[in-house]
């Protein structure tokens, strides 16, 4: 698989910390990017990033922030999004929210754990995306909460007689998903973006259904452990285990478990294996160079499967690799990260992003 490579050209800052600043900002970055990966070729675009508090002298509430990211490619692909996460004044409430519109000519090998990369076919696909996930706070550090979260994929389009009718791939002509849930959440953390130490568990169960305009029905299970364990005074340790499970008889596509990415086994291209579940561990040592620099080493294993007992152990995905931090904001933590994935599979890739993977 060909090497992704991604820079960041012209970076501009803009500081709002003056006395004309509107009363709930701190900070904004800004910058645009030129882009190319294994997935999209050549992109161009910008990112925006506001961090802030909405009452200024809350010392207990952590830095909210919210992302705007407006990317386009050579191969016509358009991504759009608005996510962040805005804490309000004593962290009584907490509001996750993503926003966003994308076209996108992406490749499929079929459903499954041994998927080969001999059965690789192009498809491409519309998308519009909410997913609201509010919580409340029972304790200091305990959060209940409610999610709602809606995809409509349309203009599908794909091999005829390929892979996606020979295997019934549910949503391939286009649909609907629309379901609600609820959530459980410990969050010790020390920071949203770096942490230097602290767990965070959670547990998220939606139900998507027709009385709610859903074209499917089936429920989706996430459960996501992380642990920040210092090393040192300013080395980290960082461990997540991660848990995706769908319940149902029919899930579709773009909601089926999807293992690689940016975030999770890094050095896979996004997608590369689909099923109904994915489980996966995965392991950072940050470390601190200098000034602004730092660098990480990370590794990861994992998998996908129709139903828990169909876990292979004998055949795990593997994903290693490097990368280099930059400090935009050290103060905030917030980090933008250069890693380069390898995999037991022949796949790699080069990533760019900002805030940590976890």
């Amino acid at each position: 698989m060909a090497v992704a490579l991604l820079v960041i050209i012209l970076p501009a800052f803009a500081q709002l910390d003056s006395a004309a600043t509107p009363p709930a900002y701190k900070k904004l970055l800004a910058f645009p990017v030129v882009a190319r990966s294994v997935e999209t070729g050549w992109m161009f675009g910008g990112v925006a990033c506001a961090l802030f508090r909405i009452d200024r002298k809350d010392t207990v509430a952590r830095v909210s922030n919210i992302e705007a990211l407006a990317m386009y490619s050579l191969n016509k692909q358009l991504l759009t999004v608005i996510n962040g996460t805005i804490y309000f004044p004593n962290e009584k409430y907490i509001l996750n929210h993503q926003l966003s519109y994308s076209y996108f000519p992406d490749k499929f090998w079929g459903i499954g754990q041994h998927a080969p990369d001999s059965l690789e076919e192009p498809y491409q696909f519309k998308q519009y995306y909410v997913y609201l996930h509010g919580m409340r706070k029972l304790k200091k550090g305990l959060f209940a909460g409610a999610v709602y979260e809606m995809q409509k994929v349309m203009g599908v389009e794909y091999k005829s007689s390929g892979l996606f009718d020979k295997q019934q791939v549910a949503g391939r002509k286009g649909y609907l998903i629309s379901g609600f849930g609820g959530s459980i959440t410990y969050d010790s953390r020390s920071d949203a973006f770096s942490p230097n130490k602290g767990t965070f568990l959670q547990m998220i169960a939606k139900y998507y259904h027709p009385a709610v305009g859903s074209d499917y029905t089936y429920t989706n299970i996430i459960q996501d452990v992380r642990q920040y364990i210092p090393v040192t005074r300013k080395q980290v340790l960082a461990v997540q285990l991660y848990n995706f499970m769908n319940l149902g008889d029919e899930i579709p596509l773009r909601s089926l478990a999807a293992l690689g990415g940016s975030s999770l086994m890094r050095g896979y291209y996004a997608g590369r294996y689909r099923d109904k579940q994915l489980l996966a561990l995965q392991a950072e040592w940050r470390v601190p160079v200098y000034g602004p620099f730092g660098f990480v080493a990370f590794g990861g294993a994992g998998d996908v499967a129709r139903r828990a007992m169909d876990y292979d152990f004998k055949d795990l995905k593997l994903a290693y690799g490097a990368g280099i931090r930059f400090a935009l904001s050290k103060k905030d933590k917030l980090n933008l990260r250069l890693d380069y994935g390898f995999t037991n599979k022949k796949d790699q890739g080069f990533y760019l992003q900002l805030g940590e993977a976890f």
